[in-house]
């Protein structure tokens, strides 16, 4: 990452991963809380897109890859999610790398996920939960006329991105 991040983001094993700390403003109308800062993201994962899925306890999400797209994942609940990384970048000096780390309501994250990188969640939660995504590049380019950028894993046996 070209910027430097704020000291309370979090670096993992994987180069380039940033995990952001959400943080729940309350009041008795209900919550707020900051999914995108501007000054927070570096400029090169600035979304372009975004949106929000809802998946069902038990349900796994990739694991995939990207070619040029980086995802930037916000998990805020209402459930628990079981998310898995591995750096599939030849070049990059995490290669092999694997982190898992549980997000969501009792730990809010946002996550930055590089090209290249592995990458799929589980919602390992007892409710439907929702992930927000602000890509950086649109799905399938503009107005949806370009092959998606997307290597998938998930049905491949032999696949070394196994979610357990």
């Amino acid at each position: 990452m070209n910027v430097p991040l704020p000291k309370y983001v979090e670096r993992g094993p994987i180069h380039d991963i940033a995990w952001v700390p959400l943080k729940f403003f309350t009041d008795p109308r209900g919550w707020l809380v900051e999914l995108f800062r501007n000054d927070l993201v570096p400029p090169q994962f600035h979304p372009v897109m975004a949106y929000v899925s809802m998946t069902k306890p038990g349900v796994v999400r990739g694991p995939h890859e990207h070619i040029d797209q980086s995802d930037y994942f916000c998990f805020v609940g209402p459930s628990t999610f079981r998310v898995y990384l591995w750096d599939a970048r030849k070049g990059s000096p995490t290669f092999g790398a694997k982190e898992v780390r549980d997000v969501g309501e009792s730990t809010p994250y946002a996550l930055i996920v590089p090209p290249g990188v592995v990458h799929a969640y589980k919602n390992v939660g007892d409710k439907d939960g929702w992930v927000f995504n602000g890509a950086n590049r649109l799905y399938a380019g503009w107005l949806k006329q370009e092959p998606v950028d997307e290597i998938r894993h998930e049905k491949d046996p032999n696949s070394p991105y196994q979610v357990e």
